[in-house]
């Protein structure tokens, strides 16, 4: 019978015994004591159950074998004894695709525990964002299509939590707000009214709408999610930035 350098090691330091139920007892705190070493998971966790209800933007679960990042979650309260629904929308961390489901209120969901590491982001291809570990320079390269919109405001040397389950990427925690500098847009008009608007390109490519008073190369402040203008970044603003 093959033994590993580690079993025996181990197996002559629990001495040599007589007994055979003594041999058997001193091999399984052998194997006992080499499986912890090596970070073997001896006895699997019960999944981590989540009710609908108590479902938030950034939480991950996993339906029918497949996993979801939670986008948002809304609970509406049903009538009499209907106990309410929850509004969903989720992206498969796989395919990027965007579901909006909707669940009980009392339904329960497996929830994920996610292992975030800081990264920096390097460049990308037509398929994948690769970012570093600059701690140990490990590099995972992530598909653009699981990052959503906020992949456009990627920069290079940009460092941003990126969330891991088993191991593999899934996701990239993004503020929820970024500033652009506005590359291109007709001349600013400053007018009374506030819901006229023109198209503005950024410096990333990004075309949005933005007011008419906004001039070529002023820093705007916008969601990442949609896309959404939001203010003008001023001056005095940015210098105590």
């Amino acid at each position: 019978m093959w033994k590993s350098a580690r079993f025996t090691a181990c197996h002559d330091q629990q001495g040599s015994a007589s007994s055979s139920g003594i041999r058997l007892r001193s091999s399984l705190v052998c194997l006992w004591r080499i499986a912890l070493e090596s970070g073997l998971k001896l006895f699997p966790r019960a999944p981590l159950m989540a009710v609908a209800s108590e479902l938030r933007a950034g939480m991950a679960v996993r339906i029918e074998g497949q996993i979801y990042k939670v986008l948002e979650a809304e609970f509406k309260t049903g009538a009499g004894q209907a106990g309410g629904v929850v509004r969903t929308k989720l992206r498969n961390a796989e395919t990027g695709r965007i579901w909006e489901p909707h669940f009980r209120a009392d339904e329960r969901l497996e929830e994920l525990e996610l292992e975030r590491q800081t990264m920096e982001f390097l460049y990308s291809d037509a398929d994948n964002c690769t970012f570093m570990n600059p701690e140990t320079f490990d590099q995972v390269e992530i598909p653009r299509a699981i990052l959503g919109p906020a992949e456009r405001f990627l920069k290079p040397e940009m460092k941003l939590p990126v969330e891991f389950f088993d191991g593999r990427p899934i996701s990239i925690v993004f503020p929820a707000v970024v500033e652009a500098r506005v590359a291109d847009t007709a001349p600013p008009v400053h007018s009374q009214q506030d819901n006229t608007w023109k198209e503005a390109t950024l410096d990333n490519g990004l075309q949005i709408r933005v007011p008419l008073f906004i001039a070529r190369d002023e820093v705007v402040r916008m969601e990442v999610e949609t896309g959404r203008y939001l203010e003008r970044v001023r001056a005095e603003r940015k210098r105590g930035a």
